[in-house]
């Protein structure tokens, strides 16, 4: 992967740096090029077959470019300077040269025997800089033969290929063992194989060629330093954190503790097995009964298992194992897959057992189209497409929506604020979120969906559990009580109102310790106040939407039966009207975006129009309430965990790249990475659930040892997140 690198970021990685040029016309190229990333603005001026200064002085940075058309006594006698320390050494040499001496000599035999006795003079003298120095040979591109002048129809892809067959083999000759080498800069020369037919004079590149060598030529020699996510190439493995150490070893005696307990359960079963009784041929049964497995043993089965999805997670994202590549957008990438999920979710067509609104079936059904598509989307880097990117917007919105709608509906109705249900919601929602940031050293506002969830989620419960708690049980005795939850609502939406115009007050609410270490990034908590302020409005939609329904429904105002429209034949005619207009009302509106900032500022007032919409497309007519796709079902009982999974395992670099498997084959390679991801979220998902029967119990007094147990590990993540953070510093 490349990072593509900003001026701020080129300036921050070149500080102080003297970095030289050193050869012909196409190192000028380059030159300007490298020279473009840190001042974008600079125009490519000056003798072109003499030396260019550039240099930033807000950064202290000074770029050469040394005019050595040909590698001679010249060349050599430059670089000799540098190894003499009579002139001070560049910090960054980058050198080729070639095609200057085939065309001059009109591509003799006798110029390769020349190069070849040239560039062996100046090989020690490179070698003995690179001890010190980054020094990069540039292999000479080829050219495209039909285009050249007739000045230059000596210069072949033969004769290149003899000159840069030369200068590999005599480069670093003399130092194979040493670690201080001559770096040989190839990856110019493959890029010129598929793009040379584009230039304007068949010897030099076409811009976009060059502009790529000089972001790659910066990506080596920067991303050690800067260390950038989606910068794969040239830096090292980062070191394993102490909290990933205490990690692997937990998983490492989790997984050997298992295989104990299961060693010794299996050998009390063979000891216990029923035996033929040989003189009357009867099964006799035996005295012990076969144990079941213990709680202890499902324990340790789980963390067994998490153990190795935690060790792949590890070898894709974190170890340089498996090589990852850049997205790149195209429609057909993004349109086509939404069309093959799309007929395969027709295919599997079933009926409901319930044909209420927003059943079961139907949110699983909604959750898992709606995850489909957003990684679709995240895979075919779609966000570069403002359309597709402001539908995807009202997708996690709509994702929030249902939030409100389900939580709200189930205190609602249920009366239940116990503490067993509040923690049974935390942990499916943030445990794997936990693990994922100790193994990978991530922090938890990174997985910003689940921090979006659970607070929404605290909000929701502590307004309905707040004195008055105002239940549906209550209200049916007297109706003053609905007014008493809508002014709960009204209050709830003032709070939202202030915060989202109160940067200040927002931070000031989550910078609190231990607070901000949950929702710092990068050192402050804006992200998390951008990402909460995107859809700052669509859960109190949700949860004013199921107390309108839920009174709606109490009362027999709509018709919930199988095949009947929800309300009479003309109000539904009317309303499903409405909701087909406004639906495509909102695409046309996101369709003619121009601008992501000022979209996004009217998204949290508009995203709900479309969502209400689609609520009443799907529901208002008998038939279409009564069916469900259960392909898309299957996959929204793991949303969540198909949604925090393919930060690592599917995309990679943080979801900056794509993991590789299989290098060469790009469609193998997506059908068998995703056949993983898919399995590896639906066991995480099934793990999920067994641990949160035995970690949150339904005992109070069981349950209150967990939660000082939990604490207790919480408090030492924290102690230990500490000690990291001084050590870095």
């Amino acid at each position: 992967m490349m990072h593509k690198y900003k001026n701020s970021e080129a300036k921050s990685c070149l500080i102080d740096k003297h970095i030289v040029f050193l050869g012909d016309s196409r190192i000028r190229q380059l030159f300007y090029s490298f020279i473009k990333i840190i001042n974008p603005q600079i125009k490519e001026e000056g003798n072109k077959h003499g030396n260019i200064p550039f240099e930033d002085k807000s950064a202290s940075i000074k770029v050469d470019f040394l005019w050595y058309p040909e590698v001679n006594g010249s060349m050599r006698q430059r670089i000799k300077s540098w190894t003499e320390g009579s002139v001070a050494k560049p910090h960054i040499i980058v050198a080729g040269a070639a095609t200057w001496s085939i065309k001059i000599h009109n591509g003799s035999n006798e110029a390769l025997t020349q190069y070849k006795i040239n560039i062996t003079s100046i090989a020690p003298l490179l070698e003995k800089l690179a001890k010190s120095s980054d020094v990069y040979w540039i292999l000479q591109d080829p050219v495209y033969e039909d285009m050249l002048s007739e000045s230059r129809k000596m210069i072949t892809n033969e004769k290149i290929d003899a000159y840069n067959e030369a200068a590999v083999r005599i480069l670093n000759s003399s130092s194979r063992n040493s670690k201080a080498k001559v770096k040989v800069f190839s990856v110019s020369k493959l890029i010129a194989q598929e793009t040379i037919m584009k230039s304007s004079d068949g010897l030099h590149l076409p811009e976009s060629s060059r502009d790529m060598n000089a972001m790659i030529l910066m990506n080596v020699y920067c991303n050690k330093i800067m260390k950038p996510i989606d910068g794969s190439c040239c830096q090292p493995q980062p070191p394993l954190t102490l909290i990933q150490k205490l990690a692997f070893c937990f998983f490492t005696l989790s997984i050997i503790g298992y295989f104990v307990i299961s060693l010794i359960h299996r050998n009390n079963y063979r000891k216990n097995k029923s035996c033929t009784d040989l003189e009357i041929g009867e099964e006799k049964k035996p005295t012990i009964n076969t144990p079941s497995v213990s709680t202890l043993e499902m324990l340790l089965h789980c963390f067994c298992k998490l153990g190795l999805i935690m060790t792949y997670f590890y070898l894709c994202d974190r170890a340089n194992l498996f090589m990852k590549e850049n997205k790149f957008y195209t429609h057909s990438s993004f349109f086509i897959p939404i069309v093959y999920i799309l007929v395969l979710g027709v295919f599997y067509t079933e009926n409901t057992k319930e044909t209420k609104v927003l059943n079961r079936e139907q949110t699983d059904e909604w959750k898992g189209w709606m995850q489909l598509v957003i990684l679709i989307y995240h895979i075919s880097g779609a966000s570069t497409f403002l359309p597709v990117y402001m539908h995807i917007r009202v997708l996690v919105a709509a994702y929030l929506f249902q939030t409100g709608y389900g939580h709200f509906s189930y205190f609602w109705i249920k009366g239940d604020f116990g503490v067993y249900r509040v923690c049974q919601v935390l942990f499916r929602l943030n445990f794997l979120v936990v693990v994922l940031c100790i193994v990978m050293d991530r922090p938890y506002q990174f997985y910003y969906f689940v921090p979006l969830v659970t607070v929404w989620f605290m909000i929701i419960y502590a307004t309905l559990a707040m004195w008055p708690q105002i239940v549906q049980k209550k209200a049916n005795g007297n109706c003053l009580w609905h007014f008493g939850l809508l002014l709960k609502l009204i209050c709830l939406l003032a709070c939202i109102y202030f915060l989202s115009y109160s940067q200040g007050a927002f931070e000031k609410v989550f910078s609190f310790w231990p607070l901000s270490k949950c929702f710092e990034l990068n050192g402050n908590v804006y992200e998390w106040w951008f990402r909460w302020k995107l859809d700052r409005y669509v859960v109190f939609h949700g949860m004013l939407f199921a107390f309108i329904y839920l009174a709606l429904q109490k009362h027999q105002m709509i018709s919930e039966g199988k095949g009947d429209p929800l309300f009479s034949s003309r109000v539904s005619n009317v309303l499903l009207f409405i909701s087909i207009v406004s639906f495509l009302t909102y695409s046309i509106w996101a369709s003619s975006c121009k601008n992501k900032a000022e979209c996004n500022e009217l998204h949290p007032s508009v995203s709900v129009v479309q969502i209400l919409a689609f609520i009443l497309i799907r529901n208002i007519p008998g038939y279409v309430r009564s069916v469900y796709s259960s392909f898309f079902a299957w996959f929204g009982k793991i949303s969540l965990e198909l949604f925090i999974c393919q930060y690592h395992i599917w995309l990679a670099a943080d979801t900056k790249g794509i993991l590789v498997l299989i290098p060469g084959y790009p469609m193998f390679n997506v059908i068998v990475s995703t056949f993983i991801f898919v399995c590896v979220a639906h066991e995480i998902s099934q793990i999920t659930n067994d641990l949160a029967q035995i970690v949150v119990p339904k005992d109070n007094s069981t349950l209150l040892k967990r939660l000082l147990c939990i604490a207790g590990f919480f408090s030492g993540l924290l102690f230990f997140s500490a000690m990291q953070e001084q050590s870095r510093h």
